[in-house]
C-alpha cells in the first residue's frame, strides 16, 4: 500500500507518496509559512492536493520535524523553527487531517530512509548523521527506529566534543546554553567561523570546500580540523553503539572522499583493535526526510 510522508522544514513543506516498493510516485513542496496555525493549515492543504492529484483516498502519513515530542507533556521542544515549541504538534495535524499521524524527528526520518532502503540497507544497525546548519542523528537497529525513554536518542549533536586540546577548552558556546558541543565545532557555520578565526576571511562551508578543491592550504587546513573533529565525535557513538553502518546526510556530506577519511581517522579514536564500522554518504539524500516519514508507517 502507498504512504505519505511529509517534511515539514523552516523554509518549504515537503508531501510525496511512497509505493510499497520505495519509490515516490508523486511529490510536491511549498514555502513554510512562520505563525504555527499557517503552517497547521499549510500541511492540510498540500497532503489532500496531493492525494487528490494521485486520486487516492486518504492514505498513512508520517510528518519529519524539528525538535522533539516531550513525551510527558506531547509538546514540541527544541525546535530551532520555534514556532513549533511548547505546541501539540502531532495531535494538531491530526486534528486538521482527520487520521492519526506519527511523527518523528526529522533526522530520525533520515536515518530511518538510508537504513530501510538507502545507503544502510541490510545493515543491522544504522547510525544516520545530519551535518548541515546543524549537526543530528538517528538509530535504527534491527529496522526499528530507536527513539530511547525521552524521545531523544540520536541528539550526539550535544554532547561535548571528546578528546579536546586545550585550544578547544571549554568551546564555542553553543544555543542550546552550553559549550563545546559537538554542533558547535562541527556545523558548517561552525566550520565557517573556526576557518575565519585561523585565516581571518569570511567564507561559507562550501566556498572553503571549493577553494581547498582549487588548492587552497588554509582552506584545506580548515578542512582537516574539521574532520579531525568530526572523526573524534563519531569515535563517541561507535563506542557506545557500534553501528553496521553510520550514514551521512546533509550539505557538509558531500564534501569530496569524507566518508573514506572519517573512517581513516576514526580507527585512531575509536576503543578496538579493528574498526568494523563502515561510514558511507547518503543514497537518497534530500529525499530522505520525506521518505524516512512515510516509512514511520510498516510496509
Amino acid at each position: 500500500m502507498p504512504r505519505l510522508g511529509i517534511d515539514l522544514g523552516g523554509t518549504k513543506i515537503e508531501a510525496a507518496i511512497l509505493e510499497g516498493d520505495g519509490v515516490i510516485s508523486l511529490r510536491e513542496r511549498i514555502a513554510t509559512p512562520a505563525p504555527y496555525d499557517a503552517k497547521i493549515a499549510a500541511i492540510a492543504d498540500l497532503v489532500r492536493a496531493i492525494e487528490a492529484r494521485r486520486g487516492l483516498g486518504p492514505l498513512n502519513t508520517g510528518l519529519g520535524h524539528p525538535g522533539s515530542h516531550n513525551p510527558r507533556t506531547g509538546l514540541m521542544r527544541n525546535a530551532n523553527s520555534t514556532a513549533l515549541n511548547g505546541r501539540a504538534l502531532d495531535r494538531d495535524v491530526s486534528a486538521a487531517l482527520h487520521r492519526e499521524v506519527r511523527c518523528a524527528n526529522d533526522a530520525n526520518c533520515f536515518a530511518l530512509s538510508e537504513a530501510r532502503d538507502g545507503a544502510g540497507a541490510g545493515a543491522a544497525s544504522v547510525f544516520g548523521v545530519i551535518l548541515g546548519t546543524g549537526v543530528g542523528g538517528g538509530l535504527v537497529m534491527r529496522g526499528e527506529l530507536i527513539t530511547g525513554a525521552d524521545g531523544n536518542a540520536g541528539e550526539w549533536g550535544h554532547t561535548a566534543l571528546p578528546w579536546p586540546s586545550l585550544e578547544e577548552v571549554p568551546g564555542p558556546a553553543c544555543y542550546c546554553g552550553l559549550h563545546g558541543c559537538v554542533e558547535a565545532w562541527c556545523s558548517g557555520p561552525a566550520l565557517a567561523r573556526d576557518h575565519a578565526g585561523v585565516t581571518g576571511e569570511t567564507r561559507t562551508a562550501e566556498a572553503i570546500a571549493a577553494a581547498a578543491e582549487g588548492g587552497d592550504a588554509s582552506a584545506r587546513a580548515s578542512l582537516d580540523r574539521h574532520e579531525a573533529r568530526l572523526a573524534r565525535a563519531l569515535a563517541s557513538v561507535v563506542n557506545i553503539v557500534d553501528p553496521q553502518v553510520i550514514v551521512l546526510g546533509g550539505g557538509l556530506s558531500n564534501l569530496p572522499g569524507l566518508p573514506r577519511r572519517l573512517e581513516q581517522a576514526l580507527a585512531r579514536w575509536a576503543f578496538t583493535d579493528e574498526l568494523m564500522t563502515r561510514i558511507r554518504r547518503h543514497h537518497h539524500g534530500d529525499s530522505s526526510g520525506v521518505r524516512g516519514a512515510a516509512w514511520l508507517w510498516p510496509a
